[in-house]
């Protein structure tokens, strides 16, 4: 009996260690200032997003945390700067499925995958919403795909910010889902694109109900034909779910934006950043701001249920961008 004894002290030792280990990680962190990448330049709605929420998580964690706004390649040199960045929690990036998932599948110029990161909280979530010009004559969803069904008819101009976006993605899946032919005309940004669309220069777009879209649509700048929620929106009762169209059964798209980290960064700085978050979106402040921008704030998850929501969208879009055959560009 004494034979084996030594061996299963060194072992206990080792995991008296271990976990030791993991509580200095926990302890240490945050042990110096914490940079939130936007891949964005600033003032549009992500940087507007990771500014409200700033000085609370600053707050709750008792660093200082600065916005680095990183622009470029359509998300992907923010989220690049911070796979750059030691794995320790003091570097983190606020992004979307966009720029997570989308953008490697759409551009050839992005090196990142999906799978290099993880999430540590979700902080908002908005629908997409289908917009017409102004002038367009279909007053509903189900006129527009009948009107495009017609003999004859001219084929419907869409604009999105780029091949592989949520825009694109989205307008395609409508496409084949109603049958209905249109043509893809790409913009550099959402701004420009607006701007055609309210000078009647392309017919549709998909795009997130955030921002100042809502006052667009109120002001009669842009046609609103539903939106891709499950729900009614909270700011937008009216707006019909495009769900409900008899050709478009199960259209159900939602756009979230969330803090993420390198994925070798450790499990207690993960949870430590994932209950400060948490806590953080409780702020009555952060939670009014972000819902007069047509946001919904997010649910709390648990870094597991976190990771399953993240594995189940990356499988998502994947499958969408190959039943499109989506080929980087």
């Amino acid at each position: 009996m004494h034979i084996h004894a030594a061996p299963w002290r060194r072992l206990l030792a080792g995991a008296v260690l271990l976990a030791a280990g993991a509580g200095a990680w926990a302890q240490a962190f945050p042990s110096r200032m914490i940079t939130m990448v936007v891949p964005y330049p600033a003032g549009g709605p992500s940087d507007f997003i990771a500014r409200q929420l700033q000085p609370e998580l600053s707050r709750l964690l008792g660093q200082t945390l600065i916005v680095d706004n990183v622009g470029g390649v359509g998300g992907a040199l923010g989220i690049q700067k911070v796979l750059a960045a030691p794995a320790d929690g003091h570097t983190m990036v606020m992004a979307s499925p966009m720029e997570l998932i989308l953008a490697p599948l759409g551009m050839s110029a992005v090196r990142h995958k999906p799978e290099d990161l993880r999430l540590a909280g979700v902080l908002v979530k908005t629908t997409m919403i289908l917009l017409g010009r102004p002038d367009l004559p279909a007053s509903t969803t189900a006129e527009l795909i009948e009107a495009a069904r017609q003999p004859g008819a001219k084929e419907y101009t869409y604009g999105s910010v780029g091949a592989g976006s949520m825009y694109h993605l989205v307008a395609e899946s409508f496409s084949r889902q109603t049958g209905v032919k249109m043509l893809h005309v790409p913009y550099k940004g959402a701004a420009p694109l607006l701007n055609d669309l309210m000078g009647r220069q392309i017919d549709l777009v998909f795009m997130p109900l955030a921002g100042n879209v809502g006052n667009l649509v109120k002001e009669g700048k842009v046609k609103a034909y539903g939106i891709t929620a499950r729900a009614p929106h909270p700011l937008f009762p009216n707006l019909p779910i495009l769900g409900t169209v008899k050709a478009l059964e199960h259209f159900e798209f939602d756009l979230w934006a969330g803090i993420e980290v390198p994925k070798a960064t450790p499990e207690p700085v993960v949870e430590a950043l994932n209950k400060a978050i948490v806590q953080a979106l409780q702020n009555p402040d952060i939670r009014k701001a972000y819902e007069s921008t047509g946001n919904e704030v997010g649910k709390p998850m648990s870094p597991a249920e976190l990771n399953r929501l993240y594995a189940a969208e990356i499988a998502r879009y994947q499958g969408i961008a190959r039943s499109l055959n989506l080929q980087p560009q």
